[in-house]
């Protein structure tokens, strides 16, 4: 990506996002996997644009670990290390690190994962990627400690029938393994 970070590029943390200001390495990241979004550009039709990319904290954790993306902490400048992105996030939220090893586990099977917050869940998660197919599943991140409630099978349930898509409840285990539960909605 730039030359000066061997073929990584760099993204500047502002609070719980960090934006790739260099718009040809936002193009390459978006192009080698639908990560971010172009800011100002609500849906992209295609990997071409003249815009920063805003990358999520799961994004920049991902990202930094397989080393494809450098975060600059935006207050002293220094490159954060992964485990200091994941203590950031753990600062927002308990389940972050859960979200962030089921994002990761996506991925590495060859999926493409992008928020799920307009259908209330974590991810939507796609086989080739939005605007080329619509997202098959969604992934919802519960911690296991939490456990599985009868509200979260009924939600699972009812948004998975009227989106027409399988709703996945992900949870990771004390030794590590996530579990996935899937359900199907039967109609009497």
């Amino acid at each position: 990506m730039t030359e000066d970070n061997h073929g990584v590029a760099v993204a500047k943390l502002i609070g719980d996002r960090a934006i790739v200001w260099n718009p040809d390495d936002g193009m390459r990241l978006y192009d080698q996997g639908y990560y971010g979004q172009p800011v100002g550009i609500r849906k992209p039709k295609s990997p071409v644009f003249d815009k920063p990319l805003e990358l999520s904290l799961v994004e920049c954790a991902y990202l930094t670990r397989e080393n494809i993306v450098q975060v600059v902490d935006s207050t002293d400048n220094h490159i954060l290390t992964l485990d200091e992105l994941l203590s950031m996030g753990l600062k927002i939220s308990d389940d972050f690190k859960d979200r962030f090893l089921v994002y990761a586990q996506l991925r590495e099977r060859g999926y493409i994962v992008r928020p799920g917050l307009k259908f209330g869940t974590d991810f939507a998660v796609y086989e080739k990627g939005p605007g080329i197919d619509h997202a098959p599943f969604l992934v919802h991140v519960i911690a296991q400690k939490t456990g599985v409630v009868p509200l979260d099978i009924v939600r699972a349930g009812r948004l998975a029938t009227s989106v027409k898509k399988r709703f996945i409840i992900a949870t990771v285990k004390e030794n590590g393994e996530i579990a996935h539960y899937s359900f199907i909605w039967h109609r009497p």
